[in-house]
């Protein structure tokens, strides 16, 4: 599967940014990471945007973010954990490149993410679960599936480069 952007989708504490970078750096091109352009652009955090302005506000900026980096080429772009659930950005990065979800479990993810309100989707288990589960739907509709269960990111960087040749 020849592609010149990759965009890596799939749970919050899934590792997509450091996939992304992993992998960029093994194909010499360049990551990006949706959540960190969305606070550049807004100089305040996921966590504020969340709390000053409200979930639509944000997901409004990621998409403005997405439809910005569709010109670029030979990027390994890192999306936000709902980013692939809204329609109209899902079909935008799987007719401009090749999306892989990253799959982690959900007792995963939980031992990951760390409770210090900087991920404002996580502060309810309950509510992360009904997330998980919804967005599942969605990360299903990725062009690969990673089955990142307690791999090591060095092996899923390995198994994503032979599955991209």
């Amino acid at each position: 599967m020849k592609t010149d952007k990759i965009y890596l989708v799939g749970f919050m504490g899934a590792g997509k940014t450091t996939l992304a970078q992993a992998l960029a750096r093994r194909l010499g091109w360049r990551a990006e990471d949706v959540d960190m352009l969305v606070e550049a652009r807004e100089r305040r955090t996921v966590a504020e945007i969340f709390a000053r302005e409200g979930e639509p506000y944000f997901r409004a900026l990621e998409r403005q973010v997405i439809f910005s980096l569709l010109p670029a080429r030979h990027v390994v772009v890192a999306t936000g954990g709902g980013t692939f659930v809204d329609p109209e950005n899902r079909a935008a990065i799987n007719a401009d490149g090749v999306s892989v979800w990253i799959d982690v479990p959900l007792d995963e993810l939980l031992s990951r993410i760390p409770p210090n309100g900087r991920r404002p989707l996580a502060s309810d288990l309950t509510q992360m679960t009904l997330l998980y589960e919804g967005r599942r739907l969605a990360y299903e509709q990725a062009h690969i599936k990673l089955d990142a269960a307690r791999a090591r990111s060095e092996e899923l960087l390995d198994e994503l480069v032979d599955r991209l040749e």
